[in-house]
Parts: C-alpha cells; sequence; structure tokens
C-alpha cells in the first residue's frame, strides 16, 4: 500500500463524510467531463463544490450537457480512471508545495554564503520534485480529491453564463453544472 492509500485509509472517515463525498465526486465528474469535451478541441477548466461544478470556456450547452451525461455513464461503467486529469489544481498544489518545501530545506543555513553552497543540490532535487509531482498528484487525486464513483449522482441542471469581456478581448463563458444524488 502506497503512503497516498495510507494517508487516504487513515483520513476514510473525513473523505466518506457526505458533504466531502459529494465534492470529491463532483470533483471526479468535471474531471471526466473536461476529458470528454477535450477530445472536441474545448480547453477548459473547472472547479467543484458540494452541488455540482463551474467549467469555464465557450462550449455549447447541448455539449456540455451530453458530456455530463456521457462521463456518468462510463463512470458507472468502471471508468473511475476518468476522474483524475493531468492539468488538476491538485497536480499544481503539489508540485508547489514540495518545490517550495525543497526550496525552504536547501537554503536554511547559518548564512547566505551556506545556502548558496547548496544552490545547485537544491535545483537538482527540485527539478527530481518536479519530475515525480505529477504521478503523485495524480495519486493523491485518485484517493483524496476525487472520487471515481458517482454513487448514484445525477445531472440536475446546466446553466450558461456568458459575459463581454472589456477592450474587445472577447466573451467569457462560465457553465453551472448542478448535481444531485439519486433518490433512494
Amino acid at each position: 500500500m502506497s503512503p497516498i492509500e495510507q494517508l487516504a485509509q487513515r483520513a476514510a472517515p473525513l473523505l466518506r463524510h457526505p458533504y466531502i463525498l459529494r465534492i470529491r465526486r463532483n470533483h471526479g465528474l468535471e474531471h471526466a467531463t473536461i476529458h470528454i469535451l477535450s477530445r472536441h478541441g474545448h480547453r477548459l477548466s473547472g472547479r467543484s463544490d458540494s452541488d455540482g461544478f463551474y467549467l469555464l470556456g465557450d462550449v455549447p450547452s447541448e455539449q456540455v450537457e451530453s458530456a455530463v451525461n456521457e462521463a456518468l455513464e462510463r463512470m458507472a461503467a468502471g471508468e473511475s480512471e476518468l476522474a483524475v486529469h493531468p492539468n488538476c489544481g491538485t497536480n499544481l498544489v503539489t508540485a508547489s508545495f514540495l518545490a517550495t518545501l525543497v526550496g525552504f530545506a536547501g537554503f536554511a543555513g547559518q548564512s547566505r554564503r551556506q545556502a548558496w553552497r547548496r544552490f545547485n543540490t537544491a535545483m537538482t532535487v527540485m527539478s527530481l520534485v518536479l519530475m515525480i509531482a505529477p504521478a503523485l498528484g495524480g495519486e493523491l487525486q485518485r484517493h483524496v480529491t476525487t472520487a471515481g464513483d458517482t454513487g448514484g449522482l445525477q445531472l440536475k441542471a446546466v446553466k450558461r453564463h456568458s459575459w463581454q469581456l472589456p477592450f474587445n478581448l472577447g466573451r467569457l463563458v462560465l457553465h453551472r453544472v448542478a448535481t444531485q444524488q439519486a433518490q433512494a
């Protein structure tokens, strides 16, 4: 069992709390939806909460709704890996956290001269950290920040919001994807 799995096992009561689990399920569904829409060339970002998620990107609402439904079907059929996305903020936070730790450790010391003597070592270790961070971030997604099991999650509504940006920079398009748990 990996250290991330051990962490998730210890944190299971928190990770399985109904409110947290809804966020994790919506986060996984957000990723799955982005995977599906990305196949059609759309560039999107998202943010999840307990009631659904937001998608930022200019996509027709019908395509968003279709992608959410496809994602729900595929995840229910066992494609839980759709819940993990390489561009997730979890990966960015993991890389940033580890690089910051290496930076603190590498440059801590009695004097600036001692710290700068460790510069090459700190840069090498930081490079290694940045190489392993995506895999570590993926494991964190898999076991902590997302859930590949939708647990009966259903699409409730897709609502499009659009704003004209100043200085002729185009339009900002945001979709609110609302979800609900299936009624027992």
